[in-house]
């Protein structure tokens, strides 16, 4: 292909075809260029001047001289993509960031006569190298934090900014900004973060800027009561979220945590952090279309005022942000017993010196705890556990079950060499039952480890108290509980007297039957204990009474509620039932009467079926049976 076909395809001149060639097109139309150029790369026409080694030659050639390669794959691939779709070829070199290595590099590009060059310098003494690439007349960009000027950058500031108003959106004040030290991307992050806040007239608070380096980092963000954090870098993110997680805060419960994302491995997919995908290979494409511009114009790079690539920030997906903990709905923390159950259903509750038949059997999760804890969740509401277990096999089934319904098991302790506990529970063909309990790791449960959990009491409504467990450990927990504002209903199971310290923090009682007779002796009728017991300065007593329903005094009602009319069938879960719904109607507003009758009807559908967990109802059933039988019971 010589320069006169070139000519005849383009329909111009030879001279004309010189020109553009060589760089001294200024004078010639644009499109008269474009239609020019086009034919030359499809033909892959090398000039008579490219073999004479005329440097003003055009070869079709650019260069990318990057500090290092490293994590520049999306970037690189992004040049090369774009460079091929314009007909040019690309020679990448990885500095290694080192000085020679680098000089190497550039004496290699200006022998190969490339048309120009994508450069991140090594640092500041680049600067020496500059004069090769101007002495043969090779137009350069630099790029990303290059010390040189004018640099072509993502504007992170831009992405900065965005990352904080996701945040603000949820209605978070107290953000903190994590970064690493002595990084431009950081820096840009904060600059983006401050003006965001400013724009939103939130006050700027300096304690609320971290460094993932500092040893405080945790405690600084606690201190300061932040509630979001917006992150500029992804590994920074999960380092935080690592820490956050050993001292058994979670993400987004305790804190929402926004991050870029892209500067590490994408093997790294969990834990699943917001944020905003850094575009490497859009800035790729960005620069590129520039250089090649400016090597098909003529014109000086530093003209150009587009230094910044303002990218669309879309969030990937929102799995650690919500609203923070003080605007959610109130909560409900469950302190309690985690058993295993093994249920034997008989044909007689076991007498001594009888031998009684079984006829049939089940293993489910069970104890007070877990039971009012998974009740309480099925009905919508954000419920954090704390409780222990053990290093057996059996608690691998305790957290897998928590976890899949939707539960917090961050205050789920392990205690290594410990049985989970069990129960066995013996139910007769009236539903009556009859339990013994092996308390396993349930008993070590300590006053200490309710301390280390404190935070779980935050945003908390109602804290649900049941003494299976040391009763020192309830009582710290209704004090923990009081402090956080909450209202603690405690189920007195198995006591035979109320200490001072746990009716001081106790604000609804509910005893059986039987545990009520036991706590209010020479006491027969359930009006005259359930007296007795508000007297003690209790301001809410509800005795339940199993197939009579339940009774309630407070100091403006005394009150007899019926239970419904079913068949029971199995009512170890009953009071479980009725207490998780009772909590849950509770922390929205209804009256205590009104969640009375609606507690009725949840543990009527307990008692119909075997077990306590398997047995427990759900928001959507429960409500659906109340508007047919109890219409304007939920109004």
């Amino acid at each position: 292909m010589t320069i006169s076909e070139i000519a005849k395809l383009a329909g111009v001149s030879t001279s004309t075809v010189s020109k553009i060639m060589n760089n001294k097109a200024q004078s010639i139309h644009p499109e008269t260029r474009e239609r020019v150029l086009k034919i030359v790369k499809e033909y892959n026409y090398t000039p008579y001047g490219a073999v004479k080694s005329t440097s003003h030659a055009k070869t079709f050639l650019i260069a990318v001289l990057r500090r290092s390669l490293g994590k520049a794959n999306q970037l690189v691939s992004g040049i090369i993509r774009t460079a091929q779709s314009h007909g040019y070829g690309v020679l990448v070199f990885d500095s290694q960031n080192d000085l020679q290595t680098e000089l190497k590099h550039i004496t290699s590009i200006c022998q190969k006569k490339v048309d120009g060059v994508l450069w991140e310098p090594v640092d500041a003494a680049s600067a020496e190298f500059t004069h090769y690439f101007t002495e043969c007349g090779i137009p350069v960009f630099y790029h990303g934090r290059a010390p040189l000027q004018p640099s072509y950058q993502i504007d992170f500031t831009h992405m900065g900014y965005a990352l904080t108003q996701k945040l603000i959106d949820f209605r978070h004040s107290r953000i903190a900004c994590l970064m690493k030290r002595n990084n431009y991307r950081s820096e840009m992050v904060l600059e983006g973060y401050r003006k965001c806040l400013y724009d939103n007239q939130i006050p700027y608070d300096p304690q609320l800027e971290c460094f993932i380096s500092d040893e405080d980092c945790c405690s600084q963000l606690m201190a300061n009561r932040a509630t979001g954090i917006v992150s500029s870098h992804y590994a920074a993110a999960l380092s935080l979220y690592e820490q956050l997680d050993h001292l058994h805060y979670k993400i987004p419960s305790d804190f929402s945590l926004v991050s870029l994302k892209n500067d590490i491995g994408s093997a790294e997919s969990f834990p699943h952090i917001s944020g905003i995908e850094i575009p490497y290979g859009e800035f790729g494409h960005f620069i590129c279309e520039l250089l090649i511009e400016t090597c098909e114009t003529a014109c000086d790079p530093a003209s150009s005022d587009r230094y910044l690539f303002t990218p669309d920030c879309q969030f990937n997906r929102t799995d650690s942000v919500d609203l923070p903990p003080s605007l959610r709905s109130k909560k409900i923390v469950v302190v309690g017993s985690i058993n295993i159950d093994n249920t034997f259903n008989v044909d007689g509750v076991p007498q001594p010196g009888e031998t009684t038949r079984i006829l049939d059997f089940s293993v489910t999760l069970g104890g007070k705890g877990a039971n009012q804890a998974i009740g309480a969740a099925r009905f919508n509401c954000e419920v954090s556990l704390i409780a222990n277990i053990g290093s057996d096999m059996d608690s691998n089934y305790v957290i897998h079950t928590l976890s899949n319904e939707r539960l917090s098991t961050q205050g789920v302790f392990r205690d290594m060499g410990m049985q989970t506990g069990k129960a066995y529970i013996y139910t007769d063909e009236n539903g009556e039952s009859a339990i013994t309990i092996l308390p396993g790791a349930n008993a070590h449960l300590s006053c200490e480890r309710i301390r280390q959990r404190r935070h779980l009491f935050q945003n908390a409504g109602y804290c649900l108290l049941s003494t299976e467990v040391p009763l020192e450990a309830t009582i710290a927990a209704a004090r923990i509980s009081h402090s956080y504002g909450a209202k603690n209903i405690v189920n007195p199971a198995a006591l035979k007297q109320l200490p001072e310290a746990l009716i001081q923090h106790t604000d609804i009682l509910v005893p059986n039957r039987r545990v009520a007779a036991s706590l209010c002796p020479g006491l027969t009728r359930v009006e005259d204990q359930a007296d007795y017991l508000f007297h003690l300065g209790i301001p809410t007593v509800i005795i339940t009474l199993g197939h009579d329903g339940c009774y309630l005094k407070t100091l403006e009602n005394a009150q007899h509620f019926p239970a419904v009319d079913v068949t029971a069938v199995d009512t170890t879960g009953g009071a479980d039932a009725f207490i998780s719904a009772l909590a849950a109607y509770l922390i929205e507003g209804v009256s205590i009467e009104n969640a009375i009758r609606i507690a009725t009807c949840a543990a009527s559908f307990c008692v119909q079926r075997q077990g306590v967990v398997p047995a427990l109802v759900d928001k959507t059933s429960l409500e659906a049976y109340i508007n047919r039988v109890h219409p304007g019971l939920l109004r």
